[in-house]
């Protein structure tokens, strides 16, 4: 029966897709919809994935580089509390499109890109992931090897040369660390939701701990601030700077947040675990940078970079390695859930007859070893103009998902055409592209480019990825086409066992 909306898009019921129209270019078990009987993602799950990645050795340098900068302890905290609740509701806008249709990010980007042209939004976000993936997996090796001189003092001489930029002892403990991440993602995403849920109260563990330790050895105080505190106007620039770019770390995230939520039980756990996982576990995690950054303040009048630096300090072996497994721990949680199921499923949407789940993981995992990621953490000019181009077209990615599929389609979706090259199927549009929605990320990706990267904009970079996703939201509504019909049909006739 045919429903029409007020508005000129045509809403139509039709009849679940027959299998024979299904793609095995553009379908298998990986990139097929979840079964909604049988998920097992509840609230603590998603909880802790937040409990790990937002505790991460780089969320910790950010955050303790605004103490550097001037942000006092109620300002950095009033920073984190600003990105928090924007953040909240960016990731329950996409957390909730993966538990409707139970598909991942490269499959949910067919909707507004087309079936074809979602490999754009696929590529860079999984490009973008897999150097990342090289780089925490370098830091976490950093980490080792701290852990492995302080238990065995004589492999220091193995930390002293240098093979393609890296010593002998840093390519065992990368190479170590590759492993063990390779190993326990080839168990798919049942093994990663077992391995959050265990790390997770690990981290805010031995995080709390290390504060208590530091603000003890600081005498039972801490500075609040540095003696170059900032007041007034730039004060509040930099707090308003600070909650901006701690939603664009999470740039990444809060597109491809459907890979996990595919596989949620319903949309309450997505809003109780994220309520619980992010204000309130962020503003948890501003109070430990406030202590570690304030208690180290206090004793040498020394800003630390990031808590690997406390953990080095600390003179019992035992505690020191505890902390050092702890540090390990959430490094590779936030690296599998932040930069490897994105490549994943990225890989796997370009050559779905020929990679499932395992196979692409070890294709990412190699390409994230043979870039050398150490020499890009340590090359400036990549991190900027390389990794700080691609990052800025997250936001105008963001904005065009977003139109299409909320204000556009009223989420709306006919899930088994996502899977369909048959020229009647809804996001076939022309030969498999939508050429409204790529005129839409252009323009907005080319204006964030330019904001992220050029020094004149410098003023604006920290707002670039809002920006982005504004001009990107924008165009994409300018540009929608809504007299084309929109289907809502649901995807359990071609859908698998969240747990396959």
């Amino acid at each position: 029966m045919a429903l029409f909306r007020r508005s000129r898009m045509a809403v139509v019921d039709v009849v679940p897709a027959s299998q024979d129209r299904i793609s095995p270019r553009l379908y298998n078990a990986d990139l097929a919809p979840t079964q909604r009987a049988g998920r097992r993602w509840n609230s603590y799950n998603i909880f802790t994935l937040w409990a790990n990645d937002v505790h991460s050795l780089g969320n910790y340098a950010f955050a303790i580089g605004l103490f550097a900068l001037g942000l006092g302890a109620w300002q950095i905290l009033l920073a984190f509390l600003v990105g928090a609740v924007l953040l909240f509701g960016l990731l329950s806008l996409s957390g909730f499109m993966g538990e409707k249709t139970g598909v991942p990010f490269p499959v949910m980007s067919r909707i507004a890109f087309g079936i074809h042209g979602a490999q754009i939004a696929a590529v860079v976000r999984g490009g973008v992931a897999i150097v990342w993936f090289g780089v925490q997996t370098y830091l976490a090796s950093v980490v080792l090897r701290v852990l492995l001189v302080a238990l065995f003092p004589g492999l220091d001489a193995m930390d002293q040369n240098s093979i393609l930029g890296l010593s002998s002892l840093g390519w065992i403990a990368f190479v170590a660390l590759w492993i063990v991440q390779v190993v326990i993602v080839s168990f798919g995403m049942e093994m990663i939701r077992k391995y959050e849920a265990f790390a997770g109260p690990v981290i805010l563990g031995s995080m709390l701990a290390i504060a208590v330790w530091i603000f003890f050895s600081a005498g039972g105080s801490i500075a609040f601030s540095t003696d170059n505190a900032l007041t007034g106007g730039e004060m509040w620039r930099e707090i308003f700077v600070g909650g901006a770019l701690w939603v664009a770390i999470y740039g990444t995230f809060v597109l491809n947040f459907c890979d996990f939520t595919r596989n949620a039980v319903g949309r309450s756990a997505i809003t109780r675990g994220n309520f619980w996982g992010i204000p309130l576990n962020m503003l948890f995690f501003g109070a430990i940078v406030v202590v570690l950054a304030g208690g180290q303040f206090k004793i040498n009048g020394q800003i630390i970079g990031s808590p690997a630096d406390i953990v080095q300090t600390i003179p019992n072996t035992v505690l020191l390695v505890l902390a050092c497994l702890a540090l390990l721990l959430v490094t590779i949680a936030v690296n599998l859930m932040a930069n490897f199921v994105a490549p994943i499923y990225a890989l796997t949407n370009l050559f779905p007859t020929k990679l499932n789940f395992r196979r692409a993981a070890l294709v990412s995992a190699v390409i994230g070893l043979v870039i050398l990621p150490w020499n890009v953490y340590n090359n400036p000019t990549v991190i900027v103009y390389f990794l700080g181009g691609l990052g800025a077209i997250l936001g105008p990615l963001f904005g065009v998902i977003m139109a299409d599929y909320w204000l556009v389609r009223k989420a709306r979706v006919n899930v088994p055409d996502l899977y369909t090259e048959s020229p009647d199927g809804e996001y076939h549009f022309t030969r498999g592209f939508n050429p409204r929605a790529i005129a839409a990320l252009i323009p907005a990706a080319a204006i964030a480019i330019v904001i992220a990267i050029v020094p004149a904009f410098h003023a604006l970079a920290g707002f670039s990825w809002f920006i982005g996703a504004g001009l990107g939201l924008g165009f994409a509504l300018l540009l929608a086409d809504r007299r084309r019909p929109v289907s809502e049909v649901s995807g359990e006739s071609i859908a698998v066992p969240s747990v396959h």
